[in-house]
């Protein structure tokens, strides 16, 4: 009962921020290997957050920049809203099955 609770409680969260405009963003982050700096990783952060400027992401990018040894190369950003108006389509037949 209480995990249901816990559960339903992150679900509203996570719906209430999305109606104040956020939305769930990926971003892939390149950066060079701090020991081999010829050679590139990959990591990825995903969190919702405020497109076009991206706020958390950029919040996220200066802790690297100062924390972290291995330097950035690209980042590339994917955002998708969740929440949208539904879709119609009409339809033309029918059939019904017994």
């Amino acid at each position: 009962m209480r995990i249901s609770r816990l559960h339903h409680r992150r679900d509203h969260r996570a719906l209430d921020i999305q109606l104040k405009g956020y939305r769930l963003s990926t971003a892939e982050i390149i950066y060079h290997m701090p020991d081999h700096p010829e050679l590139l990783q990959s990591f990825v952060w995903q969190l919702y957050d405020l497109a076009p400027d991206f706020p958390e992401l950029h919040k996220f990018l200066d802790f690297w920049r100062s924390n972290l040894d291995g330097p950035l190369h690209s980042v590339r950003v994917m955002t998708k809203d969740l929440i949208g108006a539904g879709r119609y389509r009409n339809v033309e037949h029918s059939f019904a099955l017994h």
